[in-house]
C-alpha cells in the first residue's frame, strides 16, 4: 500500500496522528482525515507540506 501518514506540528515538534490516510478534506480551517479503515480524525490545523517520497502529509496546529 502506498497510502500516506498523517503528522501534526505541535509546539514544534512533529507527533504521527494517523497511518495510511486515504481522504483529506478541508472546511475552513478544519481538516477531515479518513484512513483505509473508515477511521476519522477531525483536527483544527493549516496544511504545510505532502512529501509523497517519505508517505507524509504534515500540517501545523492552530490556536484553540
Amino acid at each position: 500500500m502506498c497510502e500516506a501518514h498523517a503528522y501534526l506540528i505541535k509546539d514544534g515538534a512533529e507527533e504521527k496522528i494517523m497511518d495510511s490516510v486515504d481522504l483529506v478534506e478541508f472546511e475552513g480551517d478544519q481538516v477531515r482525515l479518513v484512513n483505509i479503515f473508515g477511521e476519522q480524525k477531525v483536527i483544527k490545523a493549516a496544511f504545510k507540506l505532502y512529501n509523497n517520497t517519505e508517505r507524509k502529509i504534515l500540517f501545523e496546529a492552530l490556536s484553540q
